[in-house]
């Protein structure tokens, strides 16, 4: 990749050359309703990335990453900025709001080495839209009447949402005027982002990563609607977010949460509202990085893990937090759905229908031990490694990886 915008790779012609596949890219999803720990598996492979790309979202979305015991908080950025050698990419599906991104910035630079000269290592696309503070001020009332509004230039926009919302109060010109102070610092970043990607896939051999930010029921067309983002955060948002063809696709690996978690209202069939749902909470930190709200919690469900699977076709699986299961004495786990006494075969898309499916179960003994020194598969207790294989099985997905601790080190590898 040319630092300088020259090309290292030819345009495409109709050349043999052309017709070249290119590298591959390595995509991250999550694979449930969010949280499910994808910062961490981006972290563990942008170790040897060159470059780690955003495709979708914005900074309502967070990741959080451990290193030598700093935690540093991802809204905006690539996670796998924190790499020194890594160039970050925000692609064209990215919504962004400037001042956020730098605060963000900011914030983690204060915490540890990982970010320093990170305005070096990041390129925007041209083609990204930025997102500004009465956007952010219209979600609270756009939440509740789920309807959104086209988007125009600044001063039009904001004076079509102060007729929409007359209580909305915009600064227009105070705004205008801070925005105008990141211009010389947001203008070396941003590339025609297109073009930066062919070169990325058709140069010199380079591993990208791909970083998904929310999670496949929250996509906006194939999540449980309307409580949705409203971007494609399964595969399909991987093309359309980076202007890249499906044939650069490599691995999918999906991010699963050894149970299951859900931020706000919504039919979530495994939650257990309960004394199980509270210590999984409890034991899990389970509290949302962006909003600070607490996180419902319920059984691993399998029937939901399947139809992302169907979505996004999983090359292999990463489970996290299995070490919150340490405590209990039996953990189950959903596998299908029954309405009227008679499985379905698949995901409901009405909310209605999934908010009165009733849960088949199986139910594991557990291993009441602590996991969390596990740097094996093999120094897992015998029923924490019949509880993976389980899924692995059902799903017919193999299991890559294991988190067992909040640490980079605490992954464990299996192939």
């Amino acid at each position: 990749m040319s630092e300088s915008g020259s090309s290292s790779a030819s345009i495409p012609n109709g050349g043999a050359a052309s017709r070249q596949p290119g590298n591959k890219v390595t995509v991250v999803l999550g694979a449930q309703w969010g949280d499910e720990g994808k910062g961490k598996v981006v972290d563990l492979l942008a170790q040897d990335a060159d470059i780690v790309c955003r495709c979708q979202g914005g900074n309502n979305a967070g990741h959080t990453v451990v290193v030598d015991s700093v935690e540093y908080d991802f809204h905006l950025l690539p996670s796998g900025i924190i790499n020194p050698k890594v160039m970050a990419f925000i692609g064209n599906g990215v919504v962004i709001h400037l001042p956020g991104l730098f605060e963000e910035a900011e914030k983690n630079v204060k915490k540890g080495k990982g970010l320093e000269g990170w305005e070096k290592r990041l390129i925007i696309s041209d083609r990204a839209h930025i997102v500004f503070d009465f956007h952010q001020a219209a979600d609270g009332i756009q939440e509740q009447q789920r309807q959104e509004q086209a988007g125009k230039k600044f001063k039009v926009l904001a004076n079509q949402y102060k007729s929409i919302y007359p209580t909305l109060e915009i600064d227009i010109e105070g705004e205008l005027k801070r925005l105008k102070g990141y211009i010389d610092r947001i203008k070396p970043m941003v590339r025609d982002g297109v073009y930066f990607m062919y070169e990325a896939l058709h140069g010199p051999p380079k591993k990208i990563l791909v970083e998904g930010a929310n999670a496949a029921l929250l996509d906006i067309d194939f999540g449980t609607y309307p409580f949705v983002t409203s971007s494609n955060c399964t595969v399909g948002g991987v093309c359309t977010g980076l202007g890249m063809p499906p044939q650069n696709v490599g691995e999918v690996y999906g991010v699963v949460k050894a149970y299951t978690t859900r931020v706000g209202i919504g039919a979530f069939p495994t939650e257990q509202d309960n004394e199980i749902g509270e210590l999984l909470q409890t034991r899990g930190k389970e509290v949302g990085v962006t909003t600070g709200r607490k996180r419902r919690c319920g059984w691993l469900d399998l029937v939901l893990l399947r139809y992302a699977h169907m979505i996004n076709g999983f090359t292999a699986l990463a489970l996290t937090k299995l070490d919150i299961l340490d405590v209990f004495p039996e953990i189950k786990v959903g596998v299908a759905y029954k309405i009227n006494d008679k499985i379905i075969p698949h995901f409901p898309a009405n909310q209605e229908v999934l908010n009165k499916v009733e849960v088949q179960y199986e139910t594991f003994p557990g291993w009441k031990k602590d996991i969390s020194n596990a740097r094996t598969f093999d120094e897992l207790p015998v029923n924490a490694q019949n509880y993976v294989r389980f899924i692995e099985m059902e799903l017919g997905i193999p299991v890559k990886w294991i988190g067992v601790g909040k640490s980079r080190e605490s992954m464990i590898q299996l192939f």
